[in-house]
């Protein structure tokens, strides 16, 4: 058995494995350690090997032996060696390329995690100012405690991002000092040299403060990107615990705030009136009210949540006596401040539609299933959501009203929603869309998708076939 000195790092470990192989030493019979006194082996076995030889093996192997060379593993020379023996003594040339292979899979493993604690070095290195040279230069230093011995290979990342300015990193497995534009080495410190705080920690941890987004908290993802025991070395540490803690109500603080920042200024003629609609005397019935009395009630209506968030009820439009009453899911944005049904991209496409079937909007009923705009926050946009069964229920009433004074002869449901409200909660679109028999809302009763279905297409042809198979849906209202 030969013991042989790996010496400090990579390329003292690649000559003495030169060295090895020029001799024909085989994995079993070497023992990678570091020459200490009072060593159990011999003198005889603790002599150096000087002999090089040139040897060619894959570049693969080297960028992965550099890597593997930075483990906290003592291992890892062995490992290292063994591999080396495989692909030049035993001609394995495709050898790193069988990720199943033990050793291939050992080393890769180690590889990661020492690319890995590259990257926390990267994130979680925090610089202290500690003066000026003569020059005007700032200096900085840092304290990082790696896992494993990659600062060689951590440096040139702040090297590049920190040019203008002199800084040291000190790790008990080494230390990185740029001066002047030069890079320099120097053993490890066992002991953080800079522990003082300095002023810039202040304005560090204000920011880091204001930063800190409590909706996207995730405190397991959090710890496994930022593992505790980097924490005692980051000025932000000790706000972590207490901004985790109230993140649920900063959350919905958020969620408030941002609500009332997006929600735009109305367009609309309701908003004028909305006491006077409150306070307008109606009948108590809505089947015996008016088209007029109907909206009226609609935008008192607090029967559900919606009308909270909503800029205004929005109500049917159209003639009183129309042949042909069409009814949508919900008021999108547009609608919501416009106070008008299917004014928005949608309605601009339900206008097409209609035209091309040969159906004039002008003469028809346009109304909604649902009256109020239900929709969630999302940067400085209003985005839709899906009325909930309560909301639908809560609405009916009102279309019912509006059905039953239009008394239409031919009713178009546009989309689930409407479906639900008026057919019941078992009938999809997809299964019984076209004419359906119910003789009590309509002497002819159409269903179809709903316009914005058709928006949300992504695929350019398949968008026009089914505005095609839409149109065709729309002319049954002409039979």
């Amino acid at each position: 058995m030969r013991r042989v000195d790996p010496g400090a790092g990579f390329e003292s470990w690649r000559k003495a494995a030169r060295s090895l192989l020029a001799e024909g030493v085989a994995p079993g019979d070497v023992l990678w350690e570091a020459e200490r006194t009072g060593s159990l082996f011999g003198e005889e076995e603790t002599s150096s090997i000087a002999t090089a030889v040139k040897l060619v093996v894959p570049p693969a192997f080297m960028e992965l032996a550099k890597e593997v060379a930075c483990h906290g593993n003592s291992r890892r020379w062995a490992l290292l060696y063994r591999l080396l023996w495989r692909i030049a003594r035993l001609n394995e040339r495709s050898l790193l390329e069988i990720a199943s292979d033990p050793d291939v899979a050992r080393a890769r493993l180690m590889a990661k995690n020492v690319r890995r604690e590259i990257h926390k070095m990267h994130a979680f290195v925090r610089f202290r100012k500690i003066g000026e040279n003569e020059e005007g230069r700032e200096r900085f230093v840092a304290w990082f405690e790696p896992d494993h011995g990659c600062v060689d290979m951590a440096v040139p990342f702040f090297c590049k991002r920190f040019a203008n300015m002199d800084w040291s990193i000190f790790t008990p497995k080494g230390c990185a000092h740029w001066i002047g534009g030069e890079l320099n080495f120097t053993p490890g410190v066992e002991k953080n040299p800079c522990e003082d705080p300095d002023a810039l920690e202040a304005i560090w941890r204000t920011y880091y403060r204001s930063i800190f987004n409590p909706a996207r908290l995730k405190l397991k993802m959090m710890q496994a990107e930022m593992p505790k025991r980097y924490w005692k070395n980051l000025p932000e540490a000790d706000l972590i615990g207490e901004l985790t803690r109230s993140s649920a109500s900063r959350t919905q603080e958020m969620i408030a705030e941002e609500g009332r920042a997006v929600r735009r200024a109305p367009n609309n003629g309701y908003l004028g009136h909305l006491q006077e609609l409150s306070a307008a005397p109606v009948v108590k019935e809505p089947q015996d009210a008016s088209l007029e009395e109907i909206a009226r009630m609609i935008q008192a209506c607090r029967h559900c949540p919606l009308w909270e968030n909503a800029t205004c009820a929005v109500t049917g439009e159209g003639p009183a006596d129309a042949r042909i009453m069409i009814v949508g899911e919900q008021p999108g944005d547009r609608e919501d401040l416009e106070g008008r049904p299917f004014v928005g991209p949608a309605g601009q496409l339900l206008d097409r539609a209609l035209k091309e079937a040969g159906l004039d909007r002008s003469s028809a009923y346009v109304t909604n299933a649902v009256k109020h705009f239900k929709w969630t926050p999302r940067g400085k946009l209003r985005l839709h959501q899906k009325p909930g069964a309560g909301e639908i229920e809560a609405c009916k009433p009102w279309l019912l009203a509006e059905l039953s004074k239009v008394a239409p002869d031919v009713l178009i449901l546009l989309g689930g929603t409407a479906a639900r409200s008026l057919l019941g909660p078992g009938v999809q679109v997809s299964r019984a869309r076209g004419l359906v028999e119910v003789p009590h809302l309509a002497k002819r009763v159409v269903l179809t998708v709903h316009p914005s279905y058709l928006l949300r297409l992504p695929d350019e042809m398949r968008k026009e076939a089914e505005f095609r198979n839409f149109v065709k849906d729309l002319r049954l209202a002409l039979a």
